[in-house]
């Protein structure tokens, strides 16, 4: 599992993917190899979404370790009463998050709506015939509306849902993936 950023974003496992039901009953009788392999199977969506959500390369590579880290402590936890993939989904997110809330950026998600209005024209720096990538028009969103953009628009969550996980009203994860929106459509026009 020591793989470094440029190992893990090119990370590709071109062999069938081994049953996940079956991997995370090895590793929860102390398998390492099962677990590894649970690793290998998913680091690169782990790895896809703390990048989207932190923005940060090197943060993204410790920030997908922590939630493997995670995973293995809470692998006991896991009754199986959903996918492997969808629990370790919300284990990263709870990852992320927490660790967000530890460096005091906080209060930079939670930019109320109103104090967005410096962001109603933004730049456009790219010159015709460039393509704009989406993933680029998400990085130059605020953290609020980004996050909850990706929670809700990407990853699929409810507004109560990533309210639960944020700390915020719902209203204002409402307000954040609009905000967004209206942006991404600005920045992508």
């Amino acid at each position: 599992m020591g793989s470094t950023a440029l190992d893990i974003s090119q990370q590709q496992d071109t062999a069938t993917p081994i049953d996940d039901s079956l991997l995370v009953k090895r590793a929860q009788a102390g398998d390492m190899d099962a677990f590894e392999t649970l690793y290998n199977q998913h680091i690169g969506r782990v790895y896809a979404l703390c990048l989207r959500m932190c923005r940060e390369g090197g943060r993204a590579e410790e920030l997908a370790q922590e939630a493997f880290v995670r995973a293995w402590e809470k692998l006991g936890s896991f009754r199986g009463e959903s996918q492997f993939s969808t629990w370790l989904h919300r284990l990263t997110v709870n990852v992320i998050f927490g660790a967000m809330r530890k460096q005091g950026r906080r209060s930079e998600r939670e930019t109320a709506y109103e104090d967005m209005s410096h962001l109603e024209h933004p730049t456009r720096e790219a010159h015709p015939g460039t393509v704009v990538d989406l993933e680029a028009a998400m990085a130059t969103l605020p953290d609020g509306a980004r996050n909850a953009f990706i929670l809700h628009d990407v990853e699929g969550y409810k507004h109560h849902e990533i309210a639960a996980m944020t700390g915020i009203a719902t209203g204002t994860s409402k307000a954040h993936v609009h905000r967004a929106r209206k942006l991404l459509r600005e920045v992508l026009a």
